[in-house]
């Protein structure tokens, strides 16, 4: 999935947000952040820096840091400090698989109707396919029928189910992943 720019602008604010919540805790904290030694020392850095080359610093190092993974970080950040932004992070995400399947089946109700076909509830999708490679727990099939519910009735019902039914296979897959590094 090619992401907007919108979305790459949010997705680097985040990334920004966390090196914020992480240039803030004790020298002896950094030292252990799982992140190599040139970010670390950068790190150390901040702790010194104020106003303006501060912000500098931290947009460096959130440039150093966008395409990386950043989930051992927000595991990190959430032990040491107790911090919401994993769950704004995943919150986000949920939001924006939502975004993009509601955006691809009213795109298919346009063509149907240019085409004077019906979409039925069985169309093809490439975003639930995508989803499903990311969230292997979710109900495909109940996803296509509430996308396919909301283009036909535009009601909200169906847009708020389709976020609950995203965001409950998130939460089934960070748990499977939890028992999975405990064992």
């Amino acid at each position: 999935m090619k992401l907007s720019r919108s979305e790459q602008k949010r997705r680097i604010k985040q990334v920004e947000k966390l090196v914020e919540e992480l240039a803030v805790l004790p020298a002896g904290l950094l030292r252990e952040l799982p992140v190599d030694d040139e970010v670390q020392e950068l790190f150390q850095e901040v702790a010194s820096l104020k106003g303006g080359s501060r912000k500098r610093q931290i947009k460096y190092i959130t440039k150093l840091l966008r395409d990386a993974p950043t989930e051992e970080l927000y595991a990190f950040l959430q032990k040491r400090k107790g911090t919401e932004l994993q769950k704004k992070k995943q919150f986000h995400e949920v939001e924006y698989l939502r975004d993009i399947l509601i955006e691809e089946v009213l795109a298919a109700r346009r063509a149907a109707k240019t085409e004077h076909v019906d979409l039925t509830e069985d169309w093809s999708s490439k975003v639930v396919k995508n989803i499903a490679k990311e969230l292997p727990s979710v109900d495909r099939h109940e996803l296509q029928r509430l996308a396919f519910f909301f283009a036909m009735s535009r009601n909200k019902q169906h847009i708020r189910e389709i976020f609950r039914l995203l965001q409950a296979a998130q939460e089934r897959e960070a748990m499977t992943q939890k028992f999975a590094a405990a064992e």
